[in-house]
């Protein structure tokens, strides 16, 4: 790896660490709590998830060939907003082996929309296009299916869903790391060893079939195992929108599109991001918190500006 690429990577490593110390001062009895059991486990559950969507948007984009690929591209988001807001406005409790029954009909919802689009992509018999409009249908499907649930929901499940739908990371333990840390180590080892034919397919279809890679293998290897990370990030924290997409650009921009080192850079680059936008989160407005999801859209919107503009003039 270059000595840009590494410098990079230990950026992106100690930001993240320093921002433990980002926000309220804490200090005397309270300090040892604070640190281990609100902050650490904050900061652990965030970089999994920031760098679970950051790798994830990265693979898309290649597999698709399109700029503006994300995480919710096949469904996942939405998928796993429908679960949620039926869990919510059906006033489920209690849970599943530990895990509330919000988190797991999200996880539920959005794994349902990702094996409809994997199994599309799988069947070989649409093109890439054809499947990133399947995931299109899928999500506008499901978030029209949402709506309808939320039309019939009453008040109190409409403010618990707005809440949930803003994306949080706040949370006591780590209970969050240990139910999450499984699926992002899964979507990052299974997308890291797919490096080299992610590699050869972003120079083109025909050039890598003559490489001996199975397209249409590969492209529902990366829809499975990309989407399976988010379904877990998305049930457990909420949606958390554009950090999939700004950080492979970001880090593409810096150093470049060779996906054996964009994979592992966005990786460890959408960590960073994330914690340092919780980090801001916090310090936002004074004696409030702001949601996570709401930095990191203001944040990605001019970016997706910023992307289209850039694409029209190349």
């Amino acid at each position: 790896m270059r000595p840009r690429s590494l410098l990079f990577g230990a950026a992106a490593v100690a930001l993240a660490v320093l921002s433990l110390w980002i926000g309220p001062s804490f200090q005397g009895d309270t300090r040892d709590f604070v640190l281990l059991e609100l902050r650490l486990p904050r900061l652990l559950v965030g970089a999994l998830v920031g760098a679970t969507l950051s790798i994830s948007g990265a693979a898309f984009q290649a597999v698709f060939n399109n700029a503006l690929a994300t995480p919710s591209t096949v469904g996942t988001t939405a998928g796993a907003t429908l679960g949620a807001l039926l869990a919510l406005s059906l006033d489920v409790g209690g849970g599943v082996l530990g895990v509330s029954l919000l988190t797991a009909s999200a996880f539920g919802g959005a794994l349902v929309t990702t094996l409809l689009v994997s199994g599309l992509a799988a069947s070989g018999r649409l093109s890439k296009n054809d499947v990133l409009l399947a995931g299109i249908a899928v999500t506008l499907a499901a978030s029209a299916l949402a709506s309808g649930v939320q039309f019939a929901s009453d008040a109190r499940a409409l403010v618990a869903a707005a809440q949930w739908s803003l994306g949080q990371l706040p949370q006591v333990g780590y209970r969050g790391v240990l139910l999450i840390g499984p699926f992002a180590a899964t979507t990052l080892v299974g997308l890291l060893a797919l490096g080299r034919p992610l590699q050869n397919l972003a120079l083109g279809e025909e050039l890598a079939q003559a490489q001996g890679v199975n397209v249409t293998r590969l492209r529902f290897l990366v829809l499975l195992l990309a989407s399976l990370g988010v379904a877990a990030c998305v049930a457990w924290c909420g949606p958390i929108a554009f950090v999939g997409l700004i950080v492979p650009h970001l880090v593409r921009l810096l150093l470049g599109p060779n996906l054996r080192t964009l994979l592992p850079l966005s990786f460890v680059g959408g960590a960073a991001f994330l914690v340092l936008c919780d980090a801001l989160a916090r310090v936002a407005l004074p004696g409030r918190e702001l949601p996570v999801g709401v930095i990191t859209a203001a944040l990605g919107a001019p970016a997706l500006v910023f992307l289209v503009s850039r694409a029209r003039r190349e």
